[in-house]
């Protein structure tokens, strides 16, 4: 008796345990089947929670909103780790056009709010909370409320107004973005495998694809030449790695000396391949790597932590070992491995030398399939610590009543970026095993949307059938939907935008994890959190002051 007083105690810890692992299971379960053909995904988890909620089955607040929140912080972490390292050369490439699609989404919102209030006489504290609910941003709300609170007063019931909006724009929200996501892919016919091998692709431009070329020497100009001193090489990204002369193959060094007749290995983009080609002499007709020698190769991972930030040159494997680096593969992406790359932390190198040369070289880089493994948790803390008081940090902006912050949502997810680009300091290292990552992913996002679910079902079925709620819910389906349709589909139409990055652009649009989640199912990969991360940080500015100007420009 006593064992299911304390489960049936709203108080109780197990009582809150018991309630948060049957929603987020059930819910995962529930995604897990096709309506319409369609899998709704993660999005399960919210309508569990909604149901729950709707029959009074819930936990203490204070508990549900430290899950809650906490939740939302271990997902958004989880995601800038895993596209920072990426995030800005993709802002440098792609992020104006993404960046103005974005803003666009945001501000036909702030727009659908004004025609809410003026046309349909949606009373503006509820509209701004409405506006909130309908693009899935908290921080937005808690900006509307501050700035009433500075209209009203702190104990003004208007002050309670935007949260009810929120609650029941919410869950349709959440919906209407995955809807979005369906209905562009139905009206224009898309194939999401070949959009996403059409993104990867286009992901890889900035990196070329890497080549190998044997040249033999006929320039006599060269002789006598030390190979690092050959006119263009250094700038070329290049690496020479083998060295044919007299018959014998050996490892090339900067200072090795060339000979009418003698044949190197090069390895470098095609481009470069074939300039070199033009100063050294003509393309030979050997493989130097299938001559018989005492070089091998082998492929080292970097995971030594005190070698990390060093670039190949400060490291002089060439001189202390004899051995060569001619690819470095780091994020998917492989680089010639010049003299002036810095070593991160998981990158992989291939080594051309003596094989016992070679294993003392790798010695020194560290070589440990178990160190990469490592989750790394004390730097994981130290960057979410970081990243909620930067998210709580006030930033004030002329003409505003109170300061702005960026969140629980938006100050970890920029410092993991930040970090995650960053790579290490001192003995901190932020890089997360794929596994990890996903796994962390996984639980935060289920149980924020547990507690939300859990949070908006008590009211949720209430407000709707109330004459007035029933108009907050088609406003903000109006204010969800009409963006998202308007910019999607002229991204499109117009300027042939990639699924694969559209979707991340609605979702980060709407600052939105649970969107993003799905998105990630959706295409069966995680590239659209690199669009996602792209546009974020200027939407959540955007949303954030949006909300507060609308309360201060028709409220004062």
């Amino acid at each position: 008796m006593d064992l299911f007083a304390t489960l049936l105690n709203p108080e109780s810890v197990p009582h809150a345990v018991t309630v948060i692992c049957l929603v987020a299971g059930l819910g995962l379960a529930l995604g897990q089947f096709k309506l319409w053909g369609i899998h709704i995904g993660i999005a399960g988890v919210l309508f569990t929670g909604l149901i729950f909620g709707h029959f009074g089955i819930t936990i203490n607040e204070h508990v549900l909103e430290f899950i809650r929140e906490f939740g939302l912080i271990l997902f958004v972490y989880a995601i800038g780790l895993q596209v920072g390292p990426g995030f800005f050369s993709s802002l440098r490439k792609g992020g104006l056009p993404l960046n103005i699609m974005a803003a666009s989404v945001v501000l036909l919102g702030v727009g659908m709010t004004l025609v809410a209030h003026f046309i349909g006489g949606v009373p503006v504290e509820a509209a701004v909370g409405v506006l909130s609910g309908a693009t899935t941003n908290t921080p937005s709300l808690g900006a509307a409320q501050q700035a009433l609170r500075d209209v009203f007063g702190a104990h003004s019931e208007i002050v309670k107004m935007p949260g009810l909006g929120y609650a029941v724009a919410y869950p349709f929200g959440v919906i209407g973005i995955i809807l979005s996501m369906i209905f562009i892919k139905t009206i224009f016919k898309i194939h999401p495998e070949k959009e996403l091998d059409q993104f990867s692709a286009e992901s890889r431009e900035n990196a070329p694809k890497l080549f190998s070329a044997n040249l033999e020497v006929t320039n006599s100009a060269l002789i006598g030449l030390p190979i690092g001193h050959v006119p263009g090489l250094p700038a070329a990204s290049v690496v020479i790695s083998r060295v044919m002369h007299n018959g014998e193959v050996t490892v090339a060094h900067p200072t090795t000396t060339l000979a009418v007749g003698d044949v190197i290995l090069a390895v470098g983009p095609h481009e470069m391949l074939k300039t070199l080609e033009a100063i050294i002499g003509k393309k030979s007709e050997l493989d130097l790597r299938e001559v018989e020698s005492n070089i091998s190769t082998q492929r080292v991972i970097v995971t030594r932590k005190t070698i990390l930030g060093k670039s190949l040159e400060e490291l002089s494997l060439q001189k202390r070992f004899g051995v060569t680096v001619s690819r470095l593969t780091r994020m998917n992406l492989e680089f010639a491995a010049r003299p002036d790359l810095t070593l991160k932390f998981g990158d992989t190198l291939l080594m051309v030398g003596e094989r016992e040369a070679i294993n003392e070289a790798a010695g020194v880089l560290g070589n440990s399939p178990k160190d990469l493994n490592d989750p790394q948790i004390i730097p994981l803390l130290v960057g979410i610590t970081v990243g909620v008081i930067f998210g709580s940090l006030p930033l004030t902006i002329p003409g505003l009543p109170a300061p702005v912050r960026l969140g629980l949502a938006g100050g970890p997810l920029i410092v993991a970026i930040v970090l995650a680009r960053v790579g290490q300091w001192r003995s901190l290292v932020w890089h997360m095993p794929v596994s990890a990552n996903l796994m962390i992913r996984e639980l935060g996002i289920s149980l924020f949307l547990t507690c939300v679910g859990l949070k908006s079902g008590g009211k949720f079925i209430e407000t709707l059938m109330s004459g007035s709620g029933v108009s907050w819910v088609l406003w903000g389906a109006a204010i969800t939907l009409v963006p998202l349709l308007v910019v999607g589909l002229a991204a499109r139409y117009f300027h042939k935008t990639n699924f694969t990055a559209l979707c991340g652009v609605l979702a980060g649009s709407m600052t939105d994890p649970p969107a993003l989640a799905f998105a990630n199912t959706y295409m069966n990969s995680e590239l659209p959190a690199l669009s996602y991360a792209t546009v974020y940080p200027l939407t959540m500015l955007l949303r954030v002051l949006s909300t507060q100007i609308l309360v201060l420009i028709l409220l004062r």
